[in-house]
């Protein structure tokens, strides 16, 4: 790697430049974040917006010993290629590549793996208390985290806790651009969106600029205005009633600003916090004209253009139209997302129904429970999130929605393996923590013709909650049933006496139908079963399941605790003694690929299938043989 960019082997190489070389470094950094991410995807917006911000923090703090942890994390590219990375971005997101988030394993650099939201202030909290109590009064916990984290209300107990101790060494950076995914939303972002757009606020920020270097905070700097001028700085107001001294606001893209800001809050001697005000997207010119959300996490693209390579139908699709059918028929249907309207497809449903759809910012816990209200109040609430984020809103889910039996039907989108974004990201987990909540009903489909069956089923329900849950990626081809078993689909008949019965948990079903062939050439008569609702499950399949001899169900999620331990459980309480193996996700974190990758290497392919189910029958038929 040539250029200044080259020289960078860790943050020591960075403070030694001169403040000259600063903006040529700063190019280079965004050169090869374009070039990166219009390769293997990634999160360019977040990253180029925090180009000048991130050389600050090197200059200023010394890494690892200081502990910068980046909120979410996506936006910590420009700190890996600042901490010795820079010349392995070419296989961002890889096998093998670089983790599109912090990971231990491959720098010390990294010293939180943080990938959901607003949890930073924790972490920090947390580490600056070691340091005080351990002694180590020459580290600082510094934490960095965008407006849209702040409206997580974890992020706000940290903050209560923070600010109760005077002296501790922490340092908050809050990245404001004014969104998170897709514009910032609730009375937080009001407040700064107002800074950022009160007229006068240039002269402030200039201002600003001009005295940080010779006043300790912004009240100080400030304390001969009127106090008219000092109601435009409401976030420092409001921050400074919290008990936390404020910098800011400071224009992040002006790096000695930056710098000479960040110095003074690292000798204030207790918790401050550096208000920054950023651009998402900043210097690359398709990402900060980009409506939806600056490139926030665009897949491959054309750098001259910025135009994405086309996805094909995605299952988000199917479920974005059909819920906008359904909100014509039904005028009681309204969606909450937490700030994530685009990626789960709301947004058709917000641009028919506007006064239908709800953003309550990153609060998935919220989201729930305020889902409960809207069921109390008559109407039935469809909240879509990832999968993985539902793990946050579980209790709210149990106590708040389930106990009151109310419908209320939530949506996982990229449920099972994704691959890219690695361990956090996978929605392995659902299908395992839903499974103990009473009334609940889960509903997975195995293509779109049923996902748009299953999410009108689903809706229907309206004495407790419904979960339907889809992977990430290409829709997958229809497979239509041969026969319906109670309310299940037949999709393949085999032979019953020795045959196998194959339970495929929705989109399982393309891998369970290739083993089922393999399993018939090998002589071994196989009969592939999709549940469509595998919460609670048809009592039918206890008759099917005495009528093989072993019974293999095969799901995209972790395997302690979900579908397969369920089928086990429904056939020991009806006496049906036929074993049951569970083909599913390792119970482990797993690193970033492809999803396909992924499913290979853990078996969850067709020919994976097939192989240990041959194994097991032939093991079966020997311990037989042997009982005779």
């Amino acid at each position: 790697m040539n250029g200044l960019l080259g020289s960078v082997k860790g943050p020591q190489d960075v403070k030694r430049l001169t403040a000259e070389e600063l903006p040529k470094l700063a190019s280079e950094l965004r050169d090869l974040l374009i070039d990166s991410c219009a390769r293997n995807g990634g999160h360019l917006g977040p990253n180029l917006g925090v180009v000048e911000l991130t050389i600050a923090l090197h200059r200023v703090f010394d890494s690892p010993r200081d502990v910068i942890v980046w909120d979410t994390g996506h936006q910590s590219y420009v700190h890996k290629m600042l901490t010795g990375r820079a010349g392995d971005f070419g296989a961002l997101k890889q096998e093998g590549g670089l983790s599109g988030y912090p990971s231990q394993a491959e720098s010390p650099h990294d010293f939180v793996e943080n990938s959901h939201a607003s949890t930073a202030l924790s972490y920090a909290d947390g580490l600056a208390k070691a340091f005080k109590l351990r002694g180590e009064s020459d580290r600082k916990a510094v934490a960095v985290i965008g407006d849209g984290a702040l409206t997580g209300g974890m992020a706000w107990e940290a903050l209560n806790n923070i600010a109760g101790v005077k002296d501790l060494p922490c340092v908050i950076v809050v990245n404001d651009n004014g969104r998170s995914y897709s514009p910032t939303i609730g009375g937080l972002a009001a407040h700064l969106s107002s800074l950022r757009v009160t007229r006068g606020y240039e002269e402030v920020l200039e201002f600003v600029k001009g005295k940080i270097g010779g006043v300790p905070v912004l009240y100080d700097a400030l304390h001969g205005f009127k106090k008219g001028v000092k109601d435009v700085l409401a976030p420092q107001v409001m921050f400074e009633d919290l008990g936390l001294k404020y910098f800011g606001p400071i224009d992040g893209h002006d790096e000695p600003a930056v710098e000479a800001a960040l110095r003074k809050a690292k000798g204030f001697g207790g918790p401050v916090i550096v208000h920054v005000v950023t651009q998402k997207g900043r210097g690359y010119s398709p990402a900060e004209n980009h409506d939806e959300d600056q490139f926030h996490s665009p897949g491959a693209f054309d750098v001259a253009t910025g135009a994405e390579k086309p996805k094909g139908r995605i299952w988000t699709n199917v479920f974005s139209e059909e819920l906008v059918e359904i909100g014509a028929r039904r005028d009681d249907v309204v969606a909450i997302t937490a700030a994530m309207l685009h990626p789960t497809g709301l947004n058709r449903f917000a641009d028919a129904y506007p006064d239908r759809i709800y953003d309550v910012g990153i609060a998935e816990q919220h989201a729930l429970t305020s889902a409960a209200g809207l069921a109390l109040g008559g109407l039935h609430p469809v909240v879509a999130v990832y999968a993985t984020f539902l793990n946050r809103a579980f209790d709210q889910l149990l106590m708040d929605v389930a106990l009151h039996r109310l419908p209320v039907t939530v949506v996982l989108d990229r449920a099972g393996v994704t691959g890219d974004d690695g361990a956090s990201h996978n929605g392995m987990w659902d299908l395992s923590i839903l499974q103990v909540v009473p009334g609940l009903s889960i509903a997975v489909p195995r293509d779109g013709e049923r996902l748009v069956q299953l999410l009108n089923e689903a809706v229907a329900i309206d004495d407790g909650p419904s979960v339907l849950r889809f992977p990430k990626g290409p829709v997958a081809e229809p497979i239509e049933a041969v026969a319906r078993l109670g309310e299940m689909d037949v999709l393949r008949e085999g032979g019953e006496n020795g045959g196998v019965l194959i339970v495929a948990v929705g989109p399982m079903a393309q891998i369970a139908m290739e083993a089922a062939e393999l399993l018939d050439a090998q002589g071994i008569p196989a009969t592939v079963i999709d549940p469509r609702w595998v919460k609670p499950l048809d009592p039918a399949l206890v008759g099917a399941a005495a009528a093989h001899r072993l019974v293999a169900v095969v799901e995209d999620n972790g395997r302690v605790g979900a579908v397969g331990d369920a089928v086990a459980r429904l056939l020991r309480d009806a006496d049906v003694d036929v074993p049951v193996r569970t083909f599913g996700i390792p119970q482990e974190f797993l690193d970033h690929a492809k999803r396909a990758k992924i499913l290979s290497v853990i078996g969850l392919t067709g020919q994976g299938l097939a192989r240990d189910l041959t194994e097991a029958v032939a093991k079966r038929s020997t311990q037989l043989e042997n009982s005779l």
